[in-house]
């Protein structure tokens, strides 16, 4: 096979591949109905965010000092941009034919021939302008700092992660002694409040024992007070014996003698 030939398969074989699938189907020829408009695919690679960008992109294209702006090639610059704007059909902002006609003016102004006097006496009909643009070269450099910075989201990304499930520790109180003491003298009051008694019977009667303490003060002798009680006999005897006695003393049948204070009590039986 010859070099031509080997060249023919190729471009056969390239002029089988198909181009599209529509529709599931391969499409290897140009339809010739087909009919692009002129105007169906336009790239802008300039975007402005309103007339003084515009302005200060144009400057700075053309190296141009700021402070020394050719006003009329400026100016047609701009209005060239102005009508690329209205012949695709772009919505214009109100700004932007607002900046074309302060332009404007001030290349009407910087046209009209001034005496020197006038033009001493008058500012420049270009300061208003170049002051505008130097405030916002100042602050379109600023945002243009700023979005330089390490963004959350984009330059960085802050890693997250789920805390543990925390469980909260219940500290004790301390309880001292005597917290403890009267934790315990509570309970010992109130389990006094379920105390069952039991009454049963004297088996001492202080009618019996007045006899007794008359029999043993026969005679008309005095008899230490102390000797009257039976230690045997336990706290219920020497109560008896004390409840007997003041009943005698009440009734005026024994009578209680000291000779001085704090000295030894005596009893005795009175006379009739």
């Amino acid at each position: 096979m010859s070099a031509v030939e080997n060249v023919d398969s190729q471009a056969d074989a390239q002029q089988e591949l198909p181009f599209a699938l529509v529709y599931g189907q391969a499409v290897t020829q140009m339809p010739l109905d087909l009919y692009i408009p002129p105007d169906a695919l336009e790239v802008f690679l300039e975007a402005f965010e309103g007339p003084l960008d515009l302005l200060l992109y144009l400057i700075r294209k053309q190296n141009i000092d700021i402070l020394d702006i050719p006003v009329a090639e400026i100016t047609r610059q701009y209005m060239g941009y102005v009508e690329l704007m209205k012949s695709v059909r772009l919505e214009l902002a109100a700004e932007y034919l607002v900046m074309a006609a302060m332009l404007a003016e001030i290349k009407s102004r910087m046209l009209l021939p001034r005496s020197a006097e006038i033009e001493a006496e008058e500012d420049d009909p270009r300061a208003e302008l170049i002051r505008r643009l130097q405030e916002y070269e100042r602050f379109k450099s600023a945002a243009e700092g700023l979005d330089t910075l390490p963004r959350v989201g984009r330059d960085v990304l802050v890693p997250k992660l789920d805390a543990p499930e925390a469980r909260a520790r219940k500290l004790l109180p301390d309880v001292s002694l005597e917290e403890v003491l009267m934790s315990m003298a509570e309970v010992l009051r109130r389990g006094d409040l379920f105390e069952s008694h039991q009454v049963s019977r004297e088996q001492l009667s202080t009618r019996e024992r007045m006899s007794d303490v008359l029999e043993r003060l026969k005679g008309g002798g005095f008899v230490p007070f102390v000797e009257l009680f039976t230690a045997e006999e336990g706290r219920l005897g020497v109560v008896v014996t004390f409840m007997a006695i003041l009943e005698l003393v009440k009734e005026s049948l024994v009578e209680l003698v000291q000779n001085e204070p704090f000295t030894a009590i005596h009893v005795r039986a009175r006379a009739e």
